[in-house]
């Protein structure tokens, strides 16, 4: 067995296959290990669908390239990997599910997939034999189907042997350790006695520079051997096999296989198998298992059935194919399928490891694999995949994440793989969790919470006492029952002055010696200078954008990050490896921690936000401590507010004159109470997060995750003025080469009365694809939809006609200048 390679991956299931695949077709020198056999865990007893069908942008073009790369295995390495493209059709039982369909069409649009729509006429022409008269439509994917997992998986197997790479069963990771330069793995080789797969006293020593893990149901003891969190725990998922069913004999002696049938209103995907049906559902009350550990006695093994689990959905399958009522049993299924608590799977570096990758936590791991492994062996041979993968990241979860939390909330994601999925879904496993001092405080003023990074935030506040007739817990694809409510919310901050909780901001200090000089190089932007702040970027080596920061500089060496809440261990992660490689290349000393935890943010914003601020300020002149002499736009001042110490930060996201007040967390509830003591005469109002999102778009305000990210460079962005050409940093060289690809334009919408873009949406013009929106929403100061998205450069300049697909329609859009509402910035800079 080799003891030397570039990389290692471990696991043989169709994810470590299509990573060990793609790695050798770079180049690399690859070895995969497996503990059992190939295909022993998740994989064997898969359906093997292949549903193009995704919210997610990355994980669309995952799955996508998935689809297009298996139809080619069998020309590359002489085995069939038993792809039956026989489609794939979304049924809709009522109209809000269409509505889902019709925002999917507009992503699917933007990652070019193809599809269509059909009608219950449409449906019924084609295949008789499936009940439509209840059904309002379907959406239909032509050219996807299903696929044997096992024939697929040895088909990558033997394409990855003949692109060189290594392929070794029966070994079994047991330790990792990182010498600063390589990965030095201990494994052991297993062997099958009497069905028990032990360990023989036969061991070796694998020097990798890279390791992978792909190791499905084992990923807590991957966890455990690498000291640290991989929140992937396998939940039970149950499938039955039918008899043969005449009636579909008989329709397919002159007919094609039906497609994969997904009546999602009913939980369940059904698919032909030898002239019976399988019936796939997801139900509730599907246990997690697995959360410690995967028995040494469980192998390709199942768990007891629970049929009286999916009685429900079983006869929903009768009623939808009629012909089934009289078709008996032939196999049934219930092994573990890995989840993720946002259903996603965690592909990338791991935090604090260097060349540790990981690939864990697949639900759809037959239909992601070939993709998985492209897009990450593009990450680890050029340092960045072609696609933002940063959705999928496993730094995404933070260290406060907990097995319990996990395994409650992949419970979740299970039985929510049919449930609709709202963009302004808020799913309830698992919360409260994590707390600002004043949640109760909102609470009982009606605040409406979402979830962030496991920080409990408003977004936004209903009425405190609202009729029976009114349900905070209505979504819609449309505008929710919410909507009114952010309205006025977005109205109160362009009016009067509004208060947003935004203590899950990401915050770091950094200082010492090395401070200045380390920042200076790893973001775009000049430095401020001391009690000053400025905005900027960090870039990856490519020249994309890696981490959004506001920076506050403290002292000469001192500094305070401020950074997407959403991202805490993605942007740690980067901050501190980046900082090492700084010492260890001659940098002075950095200290860095964060300090996110220790204070909390209430932002105030609007034209009387200063005046609610001088009712509270305790200074010797307090009509003049907040002017703009004392306290310019883009400064920062430590005050004290009533009892409260505060880092006051004149900028606000909204665009309008305001100040982030940063306390030490244990004065929360205080500085609350004493904000509102005042507020009233000032007209002060809770804003939640939804306003803000479609302020901050009035501004041209770019997002993280959405407008940034690491498939578009700064200057892509538009972002010229945060970025300083007269000095090195981070990535520049790669950014000026990449040049501009696409331009970041802020749109105004004649759009539909009843619903508004959520950033997902196609942009077009005479009926072809030329951009797509990557935030939506609506615009109080326009009085129309407003958006921002990605466009070719010809199409940026202002006043530019396009249209952006809604509800299946074209909907007029034209580019506007940047930051619409109040370009000059005076509302922003006003004195007072």
């Amino acid at each position: 067995m080799k003891t030397h390679v570039k990389a290692l991956v471990v696991g043989g299931g169709a994810v470590g296959n299509g990573i060990a695949y793609h790695l050798a077709k770079a180049g690399w020198d690859t070895m995969l290990v497996e503990r059992d056999e190939l295909t022993a865990g998740s994989t064997w007893h898969a359906a093997g669908l292949l549903p193009l069908f995704n919210m997610s942008y990355a994980t669309t073009h995952i799955h996508k390239y998935s689809v297009d790369f298996y139809k080619g295995l069998e020309a590359e390495t002489g085995l069939n990997p038993g792809f039956y493209v026989v489609g794939n059709l979304r049924m809709a039982q009522r109209q809000e599910r269409m509505d889902e369909y019709m925002l999917y069409s507009s992503v699917a649009e933007t990652a070019g997939v193809y599809h269509e729509f059909l009608s219950p006429k449409e449906i019924k022409d084609r295949w008789p034999l499936v009940r439509t008269e209840d059904l309002v439509g379907a959406l239909y994917h032509p050219q996807d189907g299903y696929i044997n997992p096992a024939d697929v998986t040895q088909a990558m197997a033997k394409g990855a042997r003949q692109l060189g790479a290594t392929i070794e069963r029966k070994i079994q990771v047991n330790s990792y350790r990182w010498t600063g330069s390589e990965w030095i793995v201990s494994v052991t080789r297993m062997e099958d006695k009497g069905g028990n797969l032990l360990p023989t006293e036969e061991t070796y020593e694998i020097h990798a520079e890279h390791v992978v893990t792909a190791t499905g149901n084992h990923a807590q003891r991957t966890a455990r051997l690498l000291g640290i969190k991989i929140p992937a725990i396998p939940v039970e998922h149950q499938y039955i096999v039918t008899e043969p069913d005449p009636a579909l004999v008989e329709w397919r002696k002159t007919n094609p296989q039906h497609p994969v049938l997904r009546d999602a209103d009913a939980k369940w995907y059904v698919r032909e198998e030898r002239g019976g049906w399988i019936l796939g559902p997801y139900e509730r009350n599907a246990p997690a298992r697995f959360l410690y550990d995967v028995p040494e006695s469980f192998r390709a093994d199942l768990f007891p059935l629970d049929l009286e689990r999916i009685e429900a959905e079983y006869m929903s399958m009768i009623h939808r194919i009629p012909s089934s009522e009289t078709v008996g049993l032939k196999d049934d299924y219930n092994g573990p399928i890995c989840y993720t608590p946002d259903g996603n799977p965690l592909v990338g570096p791991v935090p604090g490891l260097r060349n540790m990758w990981i690939a864990e936590g697949f639900s759809f791991g037959i239909t992601a694999a070939g993709g998985t492994g492209y897009y990450l062996a593009q990450m680890m041979t050029q340092g960045e995949a072609e696609i933002d993968m940063a959705s999928l990241d496993p730094k995404r979860y933070g260290n406060w994440m907990t097995t319990e939390y996990a395994a409650r909330k992949n419970e979740e994601c299970y039985e929510h793989v049919f449930i609709l999925h709202h963009p302004d879904e808020e799913r309830e496993a698992c919360r409260p969790l994590r707390t600002a001092p004043a949640y109760d405080r909102q609470k009982e003023m009606g605040a409406q919470f979402g979830q962030v990074n496991g920080w409990e935030r408003p977004n936004y506040y209903g009425p405190k006492d609202a009729p029976a007739s009114f349900d905070h817990d209505s979504r819609s694809f449309r505008r929710g029952a919410w909507w009114q409510y952010a309205e006025a919310e977005a109205q109160a901050v362009r009016n009067t002055v509004g208060i947003i909780d935004a203590s899950a901001f990401t915050k770091h200090l950094v200082r010492g010696p090395g401070a200045t000089a380390f920042l200076d190089h790893f973001t775009c932007n000049k430095l401020p200078n001391v009690g000053r702040i400025n905005l900027t970027y960090a870039l990856t080596d490519h020249g994309t954008t890696r981490t959004e920061y506001t920076i506050v500089r403290l002292k000469e060496n001192e500094y305070y990050l401020i950074s997407a809440g959403a991202w805490t261990a993605y942007d740690a992660d980067f901050l501190i490896k980046s900082a090492e490689d700084w010492m260890a290349n001659g940098g002075g000393y950095i200290d860095i921690h964060d300090i996110t935890t220790q204070w909390g943010v209430f932002a105030l914003a609007g034209p009387n936000a200063r005046a609610l601020l001088k009712d509270i300020v305790k200074d010797a002149n307090p009509d003049t401590v907040l002017g703009n002499k004392r306290f310019p736009w883009l400064s920062y001042r430590d005050i004290e507010l009533g009892m409260a110490p505060v880092r006051a930060v004149r900028v606000a996201y909204t665009g309008e004159l305001g100040w982030e007040l940063h306390y030490p967390i244990e004065f929360g509830r205080y500085l609350w109470d004493l904000i509102w003591s005042v507020g009233e005469k000032h007209g002060l109002k809770g804003v939640g997060a939804r306003a803000q999102n479609w302020l901050r778009q009035e501004k041209s305000y770019r997002a993280f995750g959405n407008e940034l990210g690491r498939d578009a460079t700064p200057l892509e962005a538009a972002l010229d003025r945060f970025v300083d050409l007269g000095k090195e940093f981070r990535g520049k060289a790669k950014m000026l080469e990449t040049g501009i690809r696409s331009k970041c334009v802020t749109l105004l919408i004649d759009g539909p009365a009843d619903a508004d873009p959520w950033g997902k949406e196609a942009l077009l013009l005479n009926g072809e694809k030329v951009g797509r929106l990557t935030s939506g929403g609506w615009s109080v100061a326009f009085g129309k939809q407003i958006g921002m998205g990605y466009v070719r450069p010809d199409l940026a300049e202002v006043g530019t006609k396009l249209k952006v697909k809604m509800l299946r329609q074209e909907w007029d859009a034209v580019v506007t200048e940047d930051s619409p509402f109040d370009p000059s910035n005076a509302r922003i800079r006003i004195d007072g």
